[in-house]
């Protein structure tokens, strides 16, 4: 079971956020304080896998106790479960080694798929053997969650499409990556028309001197 202690000041999210982690599997709640001291000193007891970790606390900032738990080697991962959305805030506790970032209000799709992505991650570190540079990327925050895709999209088919267009050289239309791909032009330019939505990738237009201009797809870097 992954252990985890929850630091969260208002008692009914706390509730909620306690309610989620008993809908998912391996994880089991060890411990839950109502402030930055008190989450330390349970932490420092508790040694928990994982700290669900709000920012706005009473006696402190949730970016001072995640602070504090690396200057004292605490052995824990921690997400951040919070309303600041300010993209200092978010880049600081990045920087200090958050595995992930919720924002409230969310749902618990979002919930359980941050857990999800982390169980994975835990059993992979815990294996003592040698990673392989495909196990570091499937630990990353590349890979699409099913549970946001829409109706008739396959995880499996959007890792297929979107690895495969980061193999090509140059920009490709939705033409030639089904061609490479094997697959339908339609269903091909389906997963495209959803990557750009979600920002994972771009489309440059080509104008030629007859016909509709053509979109050519890229992954961003």
């Amino acid at each position: 079971m992954i252990k985890v202690v929850i630091i969260e000041d208002d008692p009914m999210v706390l509730e909620v956020n306690a309610g989620f982690l008993e809908k998912v599997p391996f994880f089991l709640l060890d411990g839950s304080a109502r402030s930055g001291n008190e989450g330390l000193n349970l932490i420092s007891m508790k040694k928990p896998d994982l700290v669900l970790l709000d920012m706005f606390l009473p006696d402190k900032s949730g970016s001072e106790v995640l602070k504090s738990i690396r200057e004292m080697e605490l052995p824990t991962d921690v997400i951040m479960i919070t309303a600041a959305r300010d993209s200092k805030t978010i880049h600081e506790v990045f920087r200090m080694g958050a595995v992930d970032y919720i924002v409230k209000p969310f749902r618990f799709d979002r919930f359980r798929a941050a857990m999800d992505s982390y169980e994975k991650m835990w059993k992979k570190l815990r294996d003592d053997s040698d990673l392989r540079q495909e196990d570091i990327d499937e630990m990353k925050k590349m890979k699409l969650e099913q549970e946001y895709l829409p109706k008739g999209l396959s995880e499996k088919t959007m890792r297929q499409i979107l690895r495969t267009l980061i193999e090509q050289n140059e920009p490709v239309t939705a033409d030639r990556l089904a061609s490479v791909l094997g697959m339908a032009r339609v269903t091909v330019r389906r997963y495209l028309d959803y990557l750009v939505q979600r920002g994972k990738v771009q489309f440059e237009i080509q104008y030629g001197s007859v016909g509709r201009p053509s979109h050519y797809y890229y992954c961003l870097s």
